[in-house]
């Protein structure tokens, strides 16, 4: 046997590197996992409400926006056309949101 530090030093570095294989090993299989695509059709749903969701709000605040400049224009009612159907467009498109929300009641959860 040998008693020199270098030779117990070397042993000890060894056990040391081992461990950190390990762990790495470890954390490389949970990045793996936690990038790897998850949910399936669900999350397809998800993301389609999502973007439906989205479609509304901006539809809604555009389109009564657009429409709201058009009566300003050739009714002469400068700013008051472009605020009163923009607020109504949000109001709608909040509405359309709430409903596409909350879960019908014919349809399963």
């Amino acid at each position: 046997m040998d008693d020199r530090p270098e030779a117990q030093d070397c042993g000890d570095r060894d056990a040391r590197m081992q461990a950190i294989d390990l762990r790495l090993q470890e954390l490389q299989e949970r990045e793996q996992a936690r990038k790897a695509p998850n949910g399936g059709a669900q999350a397809d749903a998800n993301y389609r409400l999502g973007n439906r969701v989205l479609t509304e709000l901006i539809a809604g605040i555009g389109g009564g926006a657009f429409f709201g400049w058009v009566i300003d224009r050739f009714a002469g009612t400068r700013p008051w056309g472009l605020l009163v159907v923009m607020a109504l467009g949000t109001i709608v498109a909040f509405r359309n949101i709430i409903r596409i929300s909350s879960p019908s009641p014919d349809q399963p959860e």
